[in-house]
């Protein structure tokens, strides 16, 4: 499964479920234009039990490997070194073989959250809300670190939640202040709402839209766009998707595995919404 190609690099995507990653889709894109013809990027369905065999399988043609759930955080002690971004909150998505075979993870996502905001022109906010208090809150969080300057409201449905939400507040050096689910309709107002949960989530909240809405990053992007979205962009503002997410992260993780300073950002997002289309 994990054996070698003939020639070339290769890389890939690891995580369970895996079928519908976009990102094969967009670092092809990517070697494609970058000219790297002999390079490869597959996807292989695999869990925590599976990680370490398959990580230690393989060879000198590996340039990289992508990685999601439930593997972010697996990975960790199989690496020689980990990136201060990633360690911050202890999440790897991307990591990087040296020519000396070794390992080092970095997490993209959180770069990748602050150029997609930078693209549509957020620099900064004065606030934010999060929707949501799971692996992509957190890193959320630590996006708002870099951009937000003042104090971040987490909507969360447990007080479990809202602890672990204070406490990576604590953690990135961001004011977190936590608010029941049931009052999430307040987060709207926010000059940066961003939506963290599962597809379907926030659907009843998009029957309080306000009729000025700032900026929302929903990361989700399949299928697109939520109910939220939709009526978020219906009412004029501005929204992020979580393609532009996928694209601003994938971009950073090709620059990182083939040295290339500057992957094609526009081929790979007009690859992602083909793809996406075409479902």
């Amino acid at each position: 499964m994990a054996a070698d190609s003939e020639s070339g690099r290769r890389a890939a995507v690891l995580g369970s479920p895996i079928a519908h990653s976009l990102s094969p889709v967009l670092h092809r894109a990517a070697y494609e234009e970058l000219g790297l013809r002999d390079w490869t990027y597959d996807r292989f369905e695999i869990d925590e039990a599976a990680l370490p065999g398959f990580i230690g399988e393989l060879g000198s043609a590996w340039a990289g490997l992508s990685l999601t759930m439930p593997l972010k955080r697996a990975i960790i002690p199989l690496l020689d070194e980990v990136s201060e971004t990633a360690a911050s909150v202890e999440a790897v998505n991307t990591v990087v073989f040296g020519p000396d075979g070794s390992r080092r993870g970095d997490n993209t996502d959180i770069p990748g959250m602050v150029a997609a905001l930078r693209e549509r022109g957020i620099e900064q906010v004065e606030s934010a809300a999060i929707l949501g208090a799971g692996a992509t809150a957190s890193s959320a969080l630590a996006a708002l670190s870099r951009i937000c300057t003042g104090e971040v409201v987490a909507y969360v449905r447990s007080e479990a939640r809202a602890a672990e939400m204070r406490q990576w507040g604590e953690r990135l050096g961001v004011e977190v202040r936590t608010e029941a689910w049931d009052d999430a309709r307040e987060a709207l107002s926010a000059p940066l709402v961003i939506a963290t949960t599962p597809a379907g989530t926030t659907d009843a909240l998009s029957s309080v839209v306000p009729e000025r809405p700032a900026t929302l990053f929903d990361v989700l992007y399949d299928p697109w766009p939520t109910a939220l979205a939709a009526r978020w962009s219906a009412y004029g503002g501005a929204v992020v998707s979580g393609l532009d997410l996928l694209v601003h992260q994938a971009v950073l993780q090709v620059e990182q595995m083939t040295g290339r300073a500057s992957a094609p950002l526009g081929v790979m997002r007009k690859a992602g919404e083909q793809a996406l289309a075409g479902r």
